[in-house]
């Protein structure tokens, strides 16, 4: 078993109710990562649900998780021909962290229409793109293999874009083929775009993160692309892309977060 899978799974002790761990293989400066928190919640969510495609998983922050141990439980919200819904809440030591919510359609709807007005976004071959190494409290990046365009690395030593805007490749280092639970991690990977236009700042807290799984990625590598376009009163929005080598739109993402500069 992957680390990720291994790290996601939860112990079903009744309907509704399930238990785990939150590791500490996933985070950013000592903070689980909020994408690998929703995975935890949408396994809860798809072990519930009738069906298993294309989910749609919204996750409002409460609260900041730790490492170790927490529960999840599940509540369906609705359920038709279509679309199977729930909603969950992941707690630690008594205390509600996340609350979500879950879309699951059928495996096999037929795919009525497909058109994208946008192509995928333009990345330096992977030679040439910049690794992220590994560094002390940022865990995520001993498990994760993400090398950014070099168009978007400027900001490493102080010279900031007018854009804020990130994009690169990213695949697990042990191979773990990628599935649409690690999509939600994958869609929380990349350092936040904010970072090319303002630089270092001592934290960007999600508030609310939204991800939608379009397609199975049919290739080793995926490509990335982030974008922030608004900032008022401390609050941005940073709109993702997730395609795979073959052109496929594998997920788009919708996070809002928290602006904090240095002390």
């Amino acid at each position: 078993m992957h680390q990720f899978d291994k790290d996601i799974f939860l112990k079903c002790e009744k309907p509704g109710a399930y238990s785990g761990h939150i590791a500490d293989n996933w985070s950013i400066n000592g903070v689980p990562n909020g994408g690998y928190l929703m995975a935890i919640l949408a396994n809860a969510m798809l072990q519930a649900s009738e069906m298993k495609a294309t989910p749609i998983i919204t996750a409002n922050f409460l609260n900041r998780c730790e490492p170790g141990a927490a529960t999840v439980s599940t509540e369906r919200m609705s359920n038709s021909r279509q679309f199977d819904r729930f909603q969950a809440s992941l707690n630690q030591h008594g205390k509600e962290r996340i609350r979500a919510f879950g879309t699951f359609a059928n495996e096999h709807n037929e795919c009525i229409l497909e058109s994208y007005e946008r192509k995928p976004p333009e990345i330096a071959e992977l030679e040439k793109c910049v690794p992220i190494p590994e560094m002390p409290g940022f865990t995520i990046f001993a498990n994760l293999n993400i090398r950014l365009d070099p168009d978007c690395t400027s900001w490493f030593f102080g010279d900031l874009s007018d854009r804020s805007e990130i994009k690169g490749w990213i695949q697990f280092k042990d191979k773990k083929p990628f599935d649409s639970l690690s999509m939600l991690l994958i869609a929380d990977s990349l350092p936040p775009a904010v970072l090319t236009s303002q630089g270092m700042v001592a934290w960007v807290p999600t508030l609310e993160f939204s991800v939608n799984i379009r397609n199975r990625p049919a290739s080793p590598w995926l490509k990335c692309y982030f974008r922030t376009r608004f900032i008022t009163c401390g609050l941005l929005e940073e709109d993702g892309e997730i395609w795979d080598e073959n052109g496929e739109l594998i997920a788009i993402s919708r996070q809002i977060a928290q602006y904090r500069a240095q002390a």
